[in-house]
C-alpha cells in the first residue's frame, strides 16, 4: 500500500479547512508567548496552498509540496512561514518526481523537512519548538515502519508522539523566539508551533486513512 498523488494533494486541502477550524485555537495558545496570530497566519497559507494546488494537481509529489512551500513563504508572516515554507521546500525536493509513497519515501519526506527547520530555526530538543514535536514523530515513524509496510502504521505512532511531544512543551522554559524573551513566564504554556505540526500530521493520518 502506497499513499497516492491525489491523497497528498487531499492532505493539503483537507489541512487549510483542519487550519481554519483551529485558528482561533492557535492564536490563543500564541497570544501569552507569541504574537498572537500564529492561527491566522497558518490558516491564510493553506489557504494560499488550495489556490495554487489546481495548477500543480498534475505534476509530481515533489513539485507539489515545492509549491505548497513557495506559497507559504511568500504568504505567511512570522517565524511559522519561513520554517513550514522551508519544510514543504525541502520535502519537496527529496521526492522529486514521485508519483505515489512507500513508507520510506514518507519517512525521507519528514527527514527533509525537519532537516530544513533544524538549518533554519536551529532549534535543540526542549527549547520549546515546533521540532519538539517532529523529533519524537520522526523516531516512532521509524522504529514502526521497520515492522510494517503499510504507511498509516507507521504514521499513527508518528502522530501519537508528535501529540506527545507538544504536550511535553507546556512545562518547558522557551530558548528560541518571541517566547525566549518570556523567560519564566513561557513556563505552563502549549507551544503553538508544535501544535499545528501535530495537527499537520493528524490530518495526513486522517487523509489516509479515508482512503
Amino acid at each position: 500500500m502506497a499513499v497516492s498523488k491525489e491523497q497528498i494533494v487531499k492532505w493539503l486541502e483537507n489541512l487549510a479547512v483542519v487550519l481554519a477550524e483551529n485558528k482561533d485555537y492557535l492564536t490563543q495558545l500564541d497570544s501569552p508567548i507569541g504574537d498572537a496570530d500564529h492561527g491566522i497566519n497558518m490558516s491564510r497559507g493553506f489557504n494560499k496552498v488550495v489556490e495554487k494546488l489546481p495548477t500543480v494537481a498534475d505534476k509530481d509529489i515533489g513539485s507539489i509540496l515545492k509549491t505548497t512551500g513557495m506559497a507559504l513563504i511568500s504568504s505567511v508572516g512570522g517565524a511559522s512561514g519561513p520554517l513550514y515554507g522551508t519544510f514543504f521546500m525541502r520535502s519537496g525536493t527529496a521526492l522529486n518526481a514521485k508519483e505515489e509513497l512507500s513508507s520510506d519515501d514518507l519517512y525521507q519526506m519528514f527527514q527533509a523537512g525537519v532537516d530544513g527547520i533544524l538549518q533554519r530555526g536551529r532549534a535543540e530538543l526542549g527549547d520549546k519548538t515546533m521540532y519538539d514535536a517532529w523529533q519524537p514523530a520522526l523516531d516512532a515513524f521509524k522504529a514502526a515502519s521497520q515492522t510494517n509496510t503499510d504507511p498509516a502504521v507507521p504514521l499513527a505512532a508518528a502522530v501519537k508522539a508528535a501529540e506527545q511531544g507538544m504536550k511535553d512543551t507546556i512545562p518547558l522554559r522557551a530558548r528560541k523566539g518571541r517566547a525566549s524573551y518570556l523567560g519564566e513566564r513561557s513556563i505552563g504554556h502549549q507551544d503553538p508551533g508544535a501544535t499545528s505540526s501535530y495537527l499537520l500530521l493528524k490530518t495526513l493520518l486522517d487523509t489516509v486513512n479515508a482512503g
